[in-house]
């Protein structure tokens, strides 16, 4: 294992520790949502998926415990159930995380000589693996916390993100010139099996906002009667939005003339120009419509976040700015200690070579794209990574949101979740045909 790997593993095991030590026992152990697992499993989960692949994987380790194969499978048990299967309580998953990660650290098992294996070792990929794993488990535990009705944890920090460096005013426009480019990576050494392999794709000219849209643009669609009208929604949105009875993005609240938020057990005035959050696929689709646009194919999402026009046709970047995290550090996720996003353009040395901003580490941004694989798509290390979500079922979203950790997205990852969900931090971006 190589340096950088360990430093890797030992930054996710920190920020781990610094989500969960704060709560209680009692808040570790409850199921705060059916939609969430009590984080207790997370805990375990994430130290059970470090055994299997880094020590039972790799060297052929003897499992802790058999049994965990089962109820830390994420497969097995759906969320709603996970409370009542035998979990370790607080203090042993706590000493069941600690124990694998003192093996994975100390040990001097010798690699299976398989060729699985030796794939698996490639640029120290597996180590990456999992401590993406780790950091996109961080980020599912916060998006448990923010649906906890009271109290909330302490390590959500008061008063605004850092504010827009742009001016005010109606939604900017970039136009991205029709023409090819080359989306999804070859070259990014952790990059997962459904970024792969990079691959020609030619679009027509299209417009996509400078920006993601604000709380402040969002409340007037919904005061506009955004949320009342038919005409703005597609067949099977207008219906869920009927179901569900909804009026207003997830954690709003309207009192005194104005607009409120939840974030994390605070109740807190709606902070206008930060990014709007906590919209499904189907919101993100009508507030969209309703301003005369369309969310962008997760094609155009990339081509306008990575493609330098001038470059050339091979030439992208894993970042908007450049091909490292540390190159433009202030335009990185500069808002994690308040655990919200910071204001639309308050980041823009972070801009793509077009001028777009705040496309990594704001909030995930729905595209009108369904979750399917690249052509010549090979599944690696695993089916259940990707392969088993590909379909119409699963909606794309892209960027990371201030809740991503910057190794666990570029401009070539792919998330993907059903269209009715708001729990995530997730936004939207528009877009329109040129």
């Amino acid at each position: 294992m190589r340096a950088e790997s360990a430093s890797a593993l030992a930054e996710a095991r920190a920020r781990t520790n610094g989500v969960l030590d704060p709560l209680s026992d009692a808040d570790l152990v409850e199921q705060h949502s059916p939609l969430m697992s009590p984080l207790v499993w997370d805990l375990a989960h994430i130290a059970h998926y470090e055994e299997l692949w880094l020590l039972r994987t790799l060297s052929g380790a003897e499992a802790t415990d058999p049994r965990f194969d089962d109820v830390y499978d994420a497969f097995k048990h759906p969320r709603a159930e996970r409370t009542t299967l035998d979990l370790l309580a607080v203090g042993p998953a706590r000493a069941f995380a600690g124990a694998v990660r003192e093996r994975v650290l100390g040990r001097d098992l010798t690699p299976q000589p398989d060729p699985h294996v030796e794939a698996l070792l490639t640029d120290d990929f597996v180590y990456g693996m999992v401590a993406r794993h780790e950091h996109q488990h961080i980020e599912t535990m916060l998006a448990t916390l923010q649906l906890m009705t009271e109290g909330g944890p302490t390590a959500a920090g008061d008063g605004p993100g850092r504010p827009s460096a742009i001016a005010r005013g109606p939604a900017i426009e970039l136009l991205i010139p029709a023409g090819p480019f080359v989306m999804g990576t070859d070259t990014d050494l952790w990059s997962y099996d459904n970024e792969r392999p990079a691959h020609a794709v030619d679009l027509p000219a299209f417009f996509i906002d400078r920006t993601p849209a604000t709380n402040g643009q969002f409340a007037a669609f919904v005061d506009g009667g955004g949320y009342d009208n038919p005409d703005h929604w597609s067949t099977d949105g207008w219906k869920w939005r009927q179901e569900a009875a909804l009026s207003a993005p997830q954690f709003w609240d309207h009192t005194a003339d104005r607009w409120t938020r939840r974030r994390f057990g605070r109740i807190e005035p709606l902070p206008l120009l930060e990014p709007v959050q906590h919209i499904c696929w189907y919101e993100a689709d009508a507030f969209a419509r309703a301003a005369g646009k369309r969310l962008p194919t997760e094609a155009e999402w990339e081509k306008a976040a990575s493609w330098d026009p001038g470059a050339g046709i091979g030439m992208k970047q894993s970042r908007p700015w450049g091909n490292s995290e540390a190159e433009s550090p202030a335009a990185l996720w500069g808002s994690t200690a308040r655990w919200g996003p910071d204001e639309v353009g308050a980041h823009p040395d972070g801009a793509s070579p077009f001028g777009g901003l705040d496309l990594l580490g704001g909030v995930w941004e729905w595209t009108a794209s369904d979750f399917t694989p690249y052509p010549r798509f090979r599944s690696f290390p695993y089916r259940e990574y990707s392969e088993v979500f590909f379909g119409p079922d699963y909606k794309v979203l892209r960027g990371g949101s201030w809740a991503t950790h910057p190794v666990a997205v570029s401009t070539t990852f792919r998330n993907w979740d059903y269209p009715i969900r708001r729990h995530i931090f997730s936004g939207v971006r528009c877009a329109r045909d040129a």
